[in-house]
């Protein structure tokens, strides 16, 4: 009974030690201890809860947990003082974060708002780049009144980023009224979008050639067209309006008569305006005048220079061939090649003995062929020429020569002139068609030979070896008919060309003939990656007398334009037929021919695959012909 209360007499507060009298302050003291006590066991021991501790077991009778039962009001308020009420001043501070939180996302969603109706009104009012669907459209240009020639040239005339399309025409006689003679020869352009007509303009006489080129350094190309005619006509076209920029007079030819297309030389005459040459003919053969022009006014830079010239067979030329070195040659000839320096010409033209210094520059392997004599002109080949193209060389900066006679394929090297390789070949007569067929980056050759009656025998030569590395017999009864490349991404080439019918099953035997009549012609396409295979993209009726291909570079697409003439009934001119092919979109829609079996076998979603990756460039390697 002592014991009890002595502890009752402990516990709530403190003595002096003596057990004096009792102090009011020093109790207090002895409370917030206590407090402190009885909050630092609670952390120790995990809290009271119920009267238990956090392992089940209850306090002993005469614990400090029993004493602390009755200061748990206290403990609220020590709690209080540790994490003390929120005053006013924050409730306002909340408001405000708010009311910023509110700002911030009107202002973001009214910023993300207005942006899209920016876009919006700019997709509407800016117009897009015309899109050219499949591309696919035919022109019939009714009746023609003869004429033996097919110009046909693309260029872009309006400026939408399409190529459009250039040709010219003799004029149906029967269409003009009577008593009234219509133009002999017409030069129309139509746009590539669609085939409509953007301008015509007369002619009077048939055109030979039509060319789109560059005659101001700097300027867009394309802008001038030049169109040469069948006897003393030259003049030069704005090809956005169709207006005639200047004509050269016919009187400057005295009795000769233009016997090949005008080209393009450097500005000789130095008002910053390239220059242009023609060959014309006098009523001897013998006979050749050249004649130097202004491209900026279409008159003779000087006179007409003469040369005696004997030879036998096609007029080749003339065609301007730039050295490594910069010379500045012009090769022609009849049944033989021919070179004159354009300094020697210009010297005659001028009448003077000196010359530009741009033209001063010579070749030295080239000099060393002039005749004994040492006349003027320089002796290139001499066997049956009968075509000649100008191919660019891989390793250099010049162009290798490229000859064509009814027995051989021969390509000499430009720089010295000295043959590269030699094919022998038999009853070529057509064209060779450069494109990429082997992977060495060296522009190869697509052929066509007579193999029989009635039919064609297509052929691909290796640019760097002259080997045969494809080819196949086809019917195919069109005298002449074009063929054309165009180049991928990849530097390689689809090769295009005409034939009869083919069927789409293998073969049995290596020519397969033709089901269908000869007057229905197939286009087919050529892949290198898959030389077992033709794609068949389209047929016409009637006689394709000329071809081209153009570049959509916005769509990455090759379009391929036709000039077709159709068959003539009795009594009734043929009638004429442009038309224009996309040829991603018809390789996706054409026919898969297998030539012979292959292992594995190709199937037909393996190469819809491939050919819907492919895509268009211009060529950077470009081939001038004539």
């Amino acid at each position: 009974m002592a014991t009890v209360l002595s502890r009752a007499l402990k516990l709530p507060g403190k003595k002096s030690p003596d057990l004096g009298e009792y102090d009011p302050l020093t109790q207090a003291d002895s409370d917030e201890s206590e407090d402190d006590l009885v909050l630092d066991l609670q952390q120790k021991n995990g809290g009271v809860k119920n009267g238990t501790s956090p392992l089940g077991e209850a306090p002993e009778p005469d614990s400090d947990a029993e004493v602390a039962g009755p200061a748990k009001p206290h403990l609220s308020e020590v709690t209080t003082e540790r994490y003390p009420v929120e005053p006013l001043g924050g409730l306002e501070q909340k408001a405000a974060s708010s009311i910023v939180s509110y700002v911030r996302t009107s202002v973001f969603l009214l910023t993300l708002v207005v942006s899209m109706v920016l876009v919006l009104v700019c997709a509407f009012l800016i117009p897009c780049p015309p899109r050219d669907l499949h591309s696919t459209w035919s022109r019939h240009l009714g009746p023609q009144g003869g004429g033996d020639l097919s110009p046909l040239e693309l260029a872009d005339v309006n400026g939408d980023g399409l190529r459009d399309v250039l040709l010219s025409f003799v004029t149906s006689r029967n269409g003009s009224a009577v008593g009234v003679s219509g133009p002999p020869a017409v030069l129309m352009c139509l746009s590539g979008m669609n085939g409509s007509t953007l301008w015509s303009s007369p002619l009077p006489e048939e055109a030979r050639d039509i060319t789109c080129l560059d005659l101001m350094p700097g300027s867009m190309p394309g802008t001038v067209c030049l169109v040469t005619g069948t006897h003393k006509m030259l003049s030069a076209f704005n090809a956005t309006s169709g207006k005639a920029i200047w004509t050269l007079n016919s009187n400057y030819l005295s009795n000769g008569t233009l016997a090949a297309p005008g080209v393009v030389l450097p500005d000789v005459d130095e008002d910053g305006v390239r220059d242009l040459v023609v060959l014309a003919v006098g009523e001897p053969q013998p006979d050749l005048c050249f004649l130097l022009v202004s491209g900026r006014t279409g008159r003779p830079v000087g006179r007409p220079v003469k040369y005696n010239v004997v030879g036998v067979g096609n007029l080749i030329g003339p065609q301007v061939y730039v050295t490594a070195n910069g010379a500045v040659y012009i090769l022609f000839g009849f049944g033989n090649i021919q070179a004159v320096a354009l300094r020697d010409l210009f010297v005659q033209a001028q009448n003077r003995d000196s010359s530009p210094p741009s033209l001063q520059i010579e070749e030295p392997e080239w000099e060393k062929r002039r005749s004994i004599n040492l006349s003027e002109l320089i002796d290139i080949y001499s066997d049956g020429v009968e075509l000649l193209q100008m191919v660019k060389a891989p390793d250099s900066n010049c162009s290798n020569l490229l000859i064509t006679t009814s027995q051989v394929l021969v390509l000499l090297r430009g720089q010295n002139l000295t043959p590269y390789w030699t094919l022998r070949l038999p009853g070529l007569h057509s064209q060779p068609t450069p494109g990429y067929f082997t992977d060495d980056q060296t522009l190869d050759f697509l052929l066509q030979i007579q193999d029989g009656v009635g039919m064609k025998k297509m052929m691909v030569v290796d640019g760097n070896s002259g080997s045969v590395v494809w080819s196949y017999s086809a019917p195919c009864h069109m005298e002449r008919s074009p063929t054309t490349s165009a180049v991928t991404s990849d530097q390689k080439s689809v090769f295009l060309f005409w034939a009869e019918g083919l069927s789409a099953t293998p073969p049995n035997s290596d020519v397969i003939l033709g089901t269908e009549p000869p007057g229905l012609h197939h286009l087919y396409l050529l892949h290198p990656a898959f030389p077992s295979i033709l794609l068949d993209l389209a047929n016409a009726t009637g006689t394709v007398t000329a071809s081209e291909v153009g570049i959509n570079d916005l769509w990455k697409d090759a379009f391929y334009v036709t000039r077709t003439t159709g068959p003539s009934s009795r009594g009734h001119p043929a009638p004429l037929v442009v038309s224009k092919l996309s040829l991603r979109w018809a390789l996706m829609e054409g026919q898969m021919v297998q030539l012979k079996e292959t292992t594995p076998k190709i199937g037909r979603g393996e190469l819809r695959r491939f050919l819907s990756r492919i895509k268009f460039v211009d060529s950077p390697l470009q081939v001038n012909s004539f």
